[in-house]
């Protein structure tokens, strides 16, 4: 069964946000191949909802819950401003996923941007000075012995860890990195 597709999150697999699974999902009571494993802003304790209760957003309305929080989407007001339905469409309709600390969603060109997944030092580099700019620039690191020493630190599974983003519309690369 193909999973169903969001535009902010183009591969929910690869990133680590959605695997593989035989449970059955709360919401639906349907067991589909796959579960979510993010996290999941709510009252209530909830695991193992499907992607597609995430994606027609019938997770969001049984249980008013977010998968990303809404005031992160655009850094807490440091990267662009998007449109309502936007913030909507990526707090209630688009799988989330872990960070060390509160999560972010990169925003640039008035959208969201596409969650590509988290990265280390390797992944950051073959990302280019575009993405390296953007994570030293929000560590508030200049150019230095103190940016190459946090660089060669950067672990996908390990803090301190960056989160890779794409632009919509220009394609630029964009994130930031946190540690715990």
């Amino acid at each position: 069964m193909d999973l169903p597709r969001f535009k902010y999150h183009p591969d929910p697999v690869a990133t680590g946000s959605v695997a593989a699974s035989d449970a059955e999902c709360p919401c639906c009571q349907k067991a589909r191949g796959f579960a979510y494993t993010g996290p999941v802003y709510s009252t209530e304790e909830i695991d193992g909802l499907c992607p597609w209760c995430i994606a027609d957003a019938s997770a969001h309305e049984r249980y008013k819950c977010e998968f990303v929080d809404a005031a992160g989407i655009g850094g807490y007001e440091a990267w662009d401003a998007v449109p309502e339905p936007v913030v909507e469409e990526v707090a209630y309709r688009t799988p989330g996923f872990s960070g060390w600390q509160q999560e972010r969603w990169w925003t640039h060109c008035g959208d969201a941007a596409e969650f590509l997944g988290p990265v280390g030092r390797e992944e950051a580099l073959r990302a280019g000075n575009q993405f390296l700019t953007a994570i030293r620039t929000d560590a508030g690191l200049d150019e230095g012995p103190q940016w190459t020493e946090y660089l060669q630190a950067l672990q996908r599974d390990r803090g301190p860890t960056a989160y890779l983003f794409r632009c919509r519309h220009c394609g630029q690369l964009g994130g930031y990195s946190d540690i715990h």
